[in-house]
């Protein structure tokens, strides 16, 4: 990996509650790849930082407890309706985040609920809608992109069109489920890290399916 690695502390910033909460939110993330995220956004500066793919706020413990560390905010934009693997009849579906009125997913109230009881309520910011909806409206410098929202080409692809462009000139590009191999997992991650690769951003660290690069 790049020696930018250097910039990424080695201690997290997180409280025994913060853990806690992150073990305990609904989620894919195991937690040494949480971990990481975490670090890697202590050291991303004082920008604003933004995700796509909030889920059941998981992901938002790890990141929102650096913002709090270092007076940041964490924007989560989600549509929560779920991926297509979450959908009902899909391999990762929770029965528990599917409406029982409508039958659909809804995640947002656990990711409410998650942050509110992680008492992150000051640094994370809910942004409801689609990725790419929200890009078209996006202004604001980011010190740093976690991409973890929809696994198909087209998805993947948009949201990585839609908020690079936004990264200010030192910012963090994160991008989560990256399998090299076909049989591991789906590969249109893996091909926005690709594409990322071929346009000027370096490897910084990985830990399982997470990478993070810089420019």
């Amino acid at each position: 990996m790049s020696d930018l690695a250097d910039a990424i502390p080695e201690d997290s910033a997180m409280t025994g509650a913060d853990l806690q909460a992150a073990h305990a939110a609904r989620g894919f993330m195991p937690h040494a790849e949480g971990l990481l995220l975490h670090r890697a956004a202590l050291a991303a500066g004082g920008g604003p930082m933004l995700e796509i793919g909030g889920y059941c706020g998981k992901s938002a413990v790890y990141l929102g407890s650096a913002a709090r560390h270092r007076g940041g905010v964490l924007f989560s934009v989600d549509h929560h309706r779920g991926s297509e693997e979450n959908q009902p009849g899909e391999l990762y579906c929770d029965s528990a985040v599917v409406d029982v009125q409508t039958g659909k997913v809804d995640s947002l109230p656990h990711f409410r609920r998650t942050i509110e009881e992680t008492g992150l309520e000051a640094w994370v910011v809910a942004v409801v809608g689609s990725s790419p909806l929200v890009a078209s409206h996006w202004c604001t410098p980011l010190s740093l992109l976690f991409i973890d929202g929809g696994h198909t080409e087209e998805a993947a692809h948009a949201d990585y069109a839609g908020f690079v462009p936004h990264l200010d000139g030192s910012g963090w590009l994160l991008i989560h489920d990256v399998f090299g191999d076909p049989a591991d997992g789906g590969q249109a991650p893996f091909h926005v890290y690709c594409r990322a690769l071929e346009e000027g951003f370096r490897d910084v660290a990985a830990e399982g399916s997470l990478r993070v690069l810089r420019r």
